[in-house]
């Protein structure tokens, strides 16, 4: 399965909230009990500078990645993959293009979910 494309607008100093659905090839959704996510934005692909990392541990703010298994109560259908950037993190957050890309990981497999470009509208009311 190779990775989906999508690119989006994050605003600088606003909360930034999207969720994502992973379904298998019959459109069930798959139950993330037990898996893990991580998420990088980087200037480049190849760069070794990371803008901001992501994962399913939040950080202080609450910024990071929520999953949806079968087994939680989170406010998401299962298979739901919530990618959450506080207001505040992202106000720090100062380039003008980067690229990401959204991993799903269950002990030793890896799956690269969607990728892509995420450029920043900068902020005026500060």
């Amino acid at each position: 399965m190779a990775a989906g494309r999508y690119s989006f607008v994050l605003e600088q100093g606003a909360t930034f909230n999207i969720q994502l659905d992973w379904t298998d090839g019959n459109g069930d959704p798959i139950d993330l009990t037990g898996y893990h996510a991580r998420m990088q934005l980087r200037p480049t692909v190849e760069s070794s500078d990371v803008i901001l990392s992501l994962s399913s541990s939040l950080d202080v703010s609450g910024s990071g990645i929520f999953l949806r298994g079968s087994s939680n109560d989170l406010p998401l259908t299962s298979g739901s993959i919530g990618i959450y950037i506080a207001a505040d993190t992202s106000q720090n957050l100062d380039f003008n293009e980067a690229y990401y890309d959204l991993e799903i990981v269950s002990g030793a497999t890896v799956t690269r979910l969607v990728e892509g470009k995420v450029k920043l509208s900068k902020n005026v009311t500060r």
